[in-house]
């Protein structure tokens, strides 16, 4: 029902399902710095379904925010497929909501930690988390506005897969 044409973009129609199943979600942010949970809230009506989010921008609070195990950090550093995951299901438990979702990666303009801007990694799951690893292009802007697009596209569709 919500997944056939709800109104809006990709957030309305996330809060519509979500809403539906009495379903809830956290997010936890790095390079997006709040426009993930920022495109959520922009809809009427996410109060219902939004618990929160984190945003851990430096390496340390992924850990101690998050739970991202620290020897996860320590061999590949925040940038990582391993990380995002582990912030989505930080996010879930830290934050008491079925799905989580979350985005790691460099915005630029500079490298970090060796990667180029564009190295993205997001993550969604209830529980375990789905992660897709993105090469993006463009300005430091294009870059995290594409990222919350992205993450947006994998948790919708996660739930059209959870209701098949």
């Amino acid at each position: 029902m919500g997944l056939v044409h709800p109104p809006g973009g990709l957030a309305a129609q996330i809060v519509s399902v979500l809403g539906e199943r009495g379903q809830t979600l956290a997010t936890a942010e790095s390079l997006t710095g709040g426009l993930l949970g920022a495109a959520v809230t922009a809809v009427p009506g996410a109060s219902i379904v939004y618990r929160g989010g984190v945003i851990a921008y430096a390496t340390e609070l992924k850990a101690v925010l998050l739970g991202v195990p620290e020897d996860l950090l320590a061999r590949h550093g925040p940038i990582h497929p391993g990380v995002a995951a582990a912030m989505a299901t930080g996010a879930c438990a830290r934050l008491g909501a079925t799905w989580g979702l979350a985005t790691t990666g460099v915005a630029g303009p500079d490298p970090a930690d060796g990667f180029p801007p564009g190295t993205v990694h997001i993550a969604a799951g209830a529980g375990s988390s789905a992660t897709r690893s993105l090469a993006l292009a463009g300005d430091r802007d294009r870059i995290r506005r594409e990222t919350v697009d992205q993450a947006l596209r994998l948790l919708l569709d996660l739930l059209r897969e959870d209701a098949l």
